[in-house]
C-alpha cells in the first residue's frame, strides 16, 4: 500500500510502497535545500527508520536535476548554526539508518545535495549529471565532504574538489568513487529499479545487520569528524570578513572582493 504526503511536505514527494520508500526532492527549479525541506527530510527518514516493513529508500530530485545544494540564504550568520544542525541531522538519519539506501542522480548535483548523495549507501548518475562541492567559491566549505569523501574518493582527490570547487561529470564521479556507476539519462531510471528489485528480494534483517557491520569503522570516525567540521564552521571560518563577502556577494550576483581576513 503506497502511502502518499504530498499534501503535508510542500518540498517533496514521499512515496511508501512496501517495502521500498521513495523520497523526491521537489523545490523547483533547481531543488535548492531550504530549512523548511530539511525539516521534511527528517521527517519523513523518520517515519521510514520507524516502519519495519521498509528495507529501501530511493532518493531522487525532480525535474531538471538532484539538487544545487542547500539554500546559500541560509549560510548567513543568524541562521548558520541552525542550518549546520537540521542538515546535519538529516545525513546522520541517512548515515546511520538501518535501510539500504539508493541515491538517483541527475542534473546538478551540488554542495549539499552531493552530500546528501554520497552518503547513500549506493549512488547511480546519469553521465551528464553535474557534481561539486563549490562552497570554497562562497569563502565556505562542505563540512560532511570534508569529513567523509575522502574516504570514498582518496584524499588528494577528496581536497582537489573541495579546495578547487570544480565540477565534475557524472562519468567522472563514478570513476573516481563518488558514484557506483554512470549511465545514459534515459537508463538511470531501470538501474535503480533493478537494483530494487534485487534488495528487495533479500532478508531485511540481515540487510540491516550487515549495513551495521560494513559501516562498523567509519561510522565512529564520522560522527566525532562531522562534530568536529561543525565547531571549526562556527566558531572559525564564519567569523571572518571573506566568508561573510562571499555568502552577500552570491545574493547581490557580483563577484566577491576577497581580504583574507
Amino acid at each position: 500500500m503506497a502511502l502518499a504526503m504530498e499534501s503535508k511536505l510542500a518540498h517533496l514527494t514521499f512515496d511508501i510502497g512496501s517495502p521500498v520508500a521513495r523520497i523526491v526532492l521537489r523545490h523547483a527549479p533547481l531543488n535548492v535545500i531550504d530549512i523548511a525541506m530539511m525539516e521534511e527530510l527528517a521527517q519523513a527518514l523518520a517515519e521510514v527508520e520507524a516502519r519495519s516493513d521498509i528495507s529501501v529508500v530511493v532518493l531522487s530530485g525532480e525535474g531538471k536535476g538532484f539538487s544545487a545544494g542547500v539554500d546559500v540564504a541560509a549560510h548567513t550568520a543568524d541562521k548558520v548554526e541552525e542550518m549546520l544542525l537540521k542538515f546535519h541531522a538529516v545525513v546522520r538519519l541517512l548515515v546511520f539508518t538501518k535501510k539500504v539506501t539508493i541515491a538517483a542522480v541527475h542534473g546538478r548535483c551540488l554542495g549539499g545535495g552531493a552530500e546528501l548523495a554520497m552518503v547513500c549507501d549506493v549512488v547511480y548518475s546519469a553521465t551528464s549529471a553535474q557534481w561539486g562541492f563549490p562552497e570554497i567559491k562562497l569563502g565556505c566549505y562542505p563540512p560532511v565532504a570534508c569529513t567523509a569523501l575522502a574516504a570514498l574518493v582518496g584524499q588528494k582527490r577528496a581536497a582537489e574538489l573541495i579546495l578547487t570547487g570544480r565540477t565534475i561529470s557524472g562519468a567522472e564521479a563514478a570513476e573516481i568513487g563518488l558514484a557506483n556507476r554512470s549511465v545514459a539519462d534515459e537508463e538511470l531510471a531501470g538501474v535503480v529499479d533493478q537494483t530494487v528489485q534485487e534488495l528487495v528480494g533479500l532478508s531485511p534483517a540481515a540487510l540491516a545487520v550487515t549495513k551495521k557491520a560494513i559501516y562498523a569503522w567509519d561510522s565512529m570516525h564520522f560522527d566525532k569528524g562531522l562534530a568536529r567540521a561543525e565547531k571549526i564552521y562556527l566558531e572559525e571560518l564564519i567569523k571572518t570578513a571573506d566568508a561573510h563577502e562571499g555568502i552577500c556577494a552570491f545574493m547581490e550576483k557580483r563577484a566577491p572582493k576577497w581580504t583574507g581576513k
